[in-house]
């Protein structure tokens, strides 16, 4: 499956397609069971070409779990999620992300994700060109971009729409930001694009200068067939995009 907005935008890497599907690809990626990693490592080995998938025994890190829509793992945490996302337990616990200023704020953020557990066995990370519409439909695409691709799918994404606010940043895990809340978007009646990867702890495995933005398919598809026509055919855009390098936009 081939994408106008990666070739239009000189994208660095390929859009991943996230599925979910109780069929396990042969020869992906996948961390060991019950051993850490990081979701966010194989996302950005996607956009990289290698397809990647999750189990509710290979997710990584109960972060990662969650973030995949596997259900609320943050019970297990030793010493509290609460405390290890804010101020720590104390000694003999994981040292706190201070990412929240109190655990009670730390909780409050919990209580607000999208928790879901999934119907289905796996989560796929997949480079968009290798997607077969024939016979499977991704529910996210992800673009890696840089802040001139960034402004673009923004100004795309409330093209077609009567408001203009279409697309969100919320605080979160890398994986949530790519996976859980644009999943919880694609279920909405007017799903919204999410601006990701600003996760600190998520950082060092994407490019320094480059932020997620993950779309719907449903989105994907509408900002797709609007690009023909729109702002990206005008010479403002063209003057931003000789910048981007790559190949020269058609």
């Amino acid at each position: 499956m081939n994408s106008e907005l990666a070739v239009r935008l000189k994208l660095r890497y390929s859009p991943a397609a996230i599925l979910f599907t109780n069929e396990k690809p042969e020869g992906a990626l996948a961390f060991a069971e019950k051993k850490w990693g990081c979701v966010a490592a194989l996302l950005s080995a996607a956009v990289k070409g290698k397809t990647s998938v999750f189990s509710r025994t290979t997710f990584g890190c109960l972060g990662g779990g969650v973030g995949l829509g596997f259900g609320n793992m943050y019970p297990q945490f030793p010493g509290g999620f609460a405390q290890f996302l804010s101020t720590g337990k104390g000694e003999g616990y994981p040292d706190g992300e201070a990412y929240k200023k109190t655990p009670e704020l730390a909780q409050r953020f919990a209580d607000d994700l999208p928790m879901t557990d999934i119907p289905e066995q796996y989560v796929v990370f997949k480079p968009l060109a290798e997607v077969d519409r024939s016979i499977e439909e991704p529910k996210i695409i992800v673009f890696y971009v840089s802040p001139d691709q960034l402004s673009a799918l923004v100004v795309l994404a409330n093209y077609g729409r009567q408001d203009n606010n279409n697309v969100i940043i919320p605080f979160a895990a890398g994986c949530q930001s790519t996976c859980l809340i644009p999943w919880h978007e694609a279920n909405q009646d007017k799903p919204r694009a999410v601006i990701g990867m600003t996760d600190i702890s998520a950082r060092p495995v994407i490019d320094a200068d480059l932020l997620s933005f993950s779309v719907p398919f449903s989105l994907f598809k509408e900002m797709e067939g609007n690009a023909s026509g729109s702002f990206l055919d005008k010479e403002a855009w063209h003057k931003v995009a000789k910048r981007i390098p790559g190949p020269p936009c058609p």
